[in-house]
C-alpha cells in the first residue's frame, strides 16, 4: 500500500518508469482484493462449513442415542505395548469400569467402558452414548463446537486468500523487477562503450 501511495505522489516525476506505475496499481489491486474479497471468502467458507457440520450433527443425533450405564465393578484398559504420554494422560483423567447398559433396541450389553466418575462404585450410574445396536460411540457434536470449527475455517480461508494474493503480487513484482533489469542492461549495452568519452554525448 505504501508503494501505491508513494508512486502516486510522484506520478508526474520525469524519473518515473512505466514499471513503477504497474507496481503501484499491482499493490492497490492486491490490497483491495485482500480487504474486500478476503472477508467474503472467509464468510462463505465459514457458512458452508457450519451448514455441513450442522448436517453432520443432525445425522449423529439420529444415529446415536443416550443411555444410562450401571457400574458393575472396576476394570482396566489394555496397556499399549509402547508408552504414549498423551494416551497415558488421557487414561489418568478417565477410569475404566465394567458396566452394563440397555441398547435402544432393548438388547442388554456389558463391557469395559470409560467413565469420568471420580470414584466409581458398583451400582453407580453414568451417561453413555451408543448406536442403535448398543455399541458404544462418541457423543454427538454440539452446536457450539460446530460454530467454533466453522469460525476457525472461515478465518483460515480468509488468511489463506490473503497469502495467495500476496504471493501472486510478489510473483508479478519479481517479473517486473526482472523486466527493469533487462531494460537497464539493454540501455547500458547501448551507451556503455561510449561512457565518459569526449563528444560522445554521454
Amino acid at each position: 500500500m505504501r508503494a501505491a501511495v508513494g508512486i502516486w505522489r510522484w506520478r508526474r516525476n520525469p524519473l518515473r518508469r512505466a514499471t513503477d506505475l504497474y507496481e503501484a496499481w499491482l499493490a492497490l489491486v492486491a490490497a483491495l482484493l485482500i480487504v474486500t474479497a478476503g472477508p467474503a471468502v472467509g464468510w462463505v467458507t465459514g457458512a458452508l462449513t457450519e451448514e455441513s457440520l450442522r448436517q453432520s450433527i443432525r445425522v449423529q443425533r439420529l444415529q446415536r442415542h443416550a443411555t444410562t450405564a450401571t457400574v458393575l465393578g472396576p476394570a482396566e484398559f489394555p496397556r499399549p505395548a509402547a508408552f504414549d504420554p498423551e494416551t497415558a494422560a488421557a487414561d489418568e483423567r478417565r477410569r475404566a469400569v465394567a458396566a452394563k447398559w440397555t441398547a435402544p433396541d432393548g438388547s442388554r450389553h456389558t463391557g469395559t467402558v470409560p467413565t469420568t466418575l471420580p470414584a466409581p462404585r458398583p451400582g453407580d450410574t453414568f451417561p453413555l452414548w451408543t448406536d442403535g445396536s448398543g455399541r458404544m460411540v462418541p457423543r454427538p457434536m454440539d452446536t457450539a463446537t460446530a460454530e467454533v470449527h466453522a469460525a476457525l475455517a472461515g478465518v483460515g480461508a480468509a488468511l489463506a486468500w490473503a497469502v495467495l494474493v500476496e504471493c501472486a503480487r510478489r510473483l508479478v513484482l519479481w517479473r517486473l523487477v526482472r523486466r527493469r533489469h533487462a531494460t537497464l542492461d539493454r540501455a547500458w549495452a547501448a551507451v556503455g562503450p561510449d561512457w565518459g568519452r569526449t563528444g560522445a554525448g554521454s
